[in-house]
Formats: structure tokens, sequence, C-alpha cells
């Protein structure tokens, strides 16, 4: 079922954490961060909405990085039901794709709720001081192929947040599958 995130609540603190990635090592928050800011996405492995924009999303971040940008993947759905999303999994995804970011994952879900993560994919930019300034879309694409000629919604807010520390005032919700929470 599609949802949507909620509008971006400038200022807002991004919540620290402790999570592994698909390779077993334990990364934070500020390991993650960039001098100029930090992205955080919620995605999972079998999400339509995510895997239409897997190609898009891999090479904004990886352009974004080059930028003084931190990136970090994070995985939260209950893997118990959708068995796509097991740690196992994300690890061969990430291998397959050869991810230049890390892919986390949140089994106890307590980051996705501390974040307040609503779909996937759902993101998160952030500046310097760690200060919520971006929770839009990576496009106005969804599950369709983007035009040649798509803005890119989420690249130019986090050009903008590292030059600036401040995101684009207007923006438009992510919207994708819901976070797969366990009972």
């Amino acid at each position: 079922m599609a949802v949507h995130a909620p509008v971006c609540e400038f200022g807002w603190k991004a919540p620290d954490f402790a999570l592994p990635d698909t390779e077993g090592k334990i990364w934070t928050r500020d390991q993650v961060s960039g001098p100029k800011g930090t992205l955080i996405m919620f995605i999972c492995n079998h999400c339509p909405y995510v895997l239409a924009v897997l190609d898009r999303l891999q090479a904004e971040a990886e352009a974004l990085m080059a930028q003084g940008i931190g990136v970090a993947a994070i995985c939260a759905n209950d893997a118990a039901t959708y068995p796509e999303d097991s740690f196992e999994k994300m690890g061969e995804m990430a291998r397959a794709r050869a991810f230049k970011f890390p892919y986390l994952h949140d089994e106890s879900q307590e980051i996705a709720k501390a974040y307040d993560a609503i779909c996937t994919p759902d993101f998160f930019g952030f500046n310097a001081d760690y200060e919520l300034q971006y929770r839009g879309r990576l496009d106005a694409s969804g599950r369709n192929p983007a035009p040649p000629d798509a803005k890119r919604e989420l690249y130019d807010a986090m050009r903008i947040i590292a030059q600036t520390g401040q995101g684009p005032r207007e923006q438009v919700a992510a919207m994708g599958c819901s976070i797969k929470w366990k009972d």
C-alpha cells in the first residue's frame, strides 16, 4: 500500500544510531555523516517504489558523496513477514549492486521509529549540524521511469544544503510502500 511521508520538520535533530551494515560492521550516525551534511535513506529490497528508482538513487547518492554529503541506507522491514528484506538478502543486494554507502539493518526497528520513517523510500537530508532540511522525494517519477528532463529534487536539495546549510522551503513528500512493522 502506497503512503506519503510527512513534510520536512526543519531543524529536527537526527537521532544517533549504531547499526550493522551488510558485512557486520557497526556504523553510527557520526561515522556515516559527511562534512557538508548527511542523507539517511530508508529503503528495502522488495519495494517496487525502491526497485524502480534504485539505479537513480544509487547514482545520486554517489554524486552527493563526492560533494561531501555522507550517505547511508537503512532497512527496517520485518524480515519474518518479508523474507526478501532479510539481512542475508540485504547483503546480496549491496554486493550485487556494489553500494558505495553502508546498507544498515535496523532489526529492532527502533531507529526507523526514532526517525519516524513512514515508507520506502523515505529520505532524510540533514545539514552539517544534523538539522533536518529535506524530507522529500527523489524526483517526480515515483514507480515510473524518469523522463530525461526530470528535475533532480533530492540531489538539488542536498546540494543546496551542502552549500548553505538550509534546504528548499518547497518540498514534495516521498511516496512508497509502508514500512513493514513487526506485530
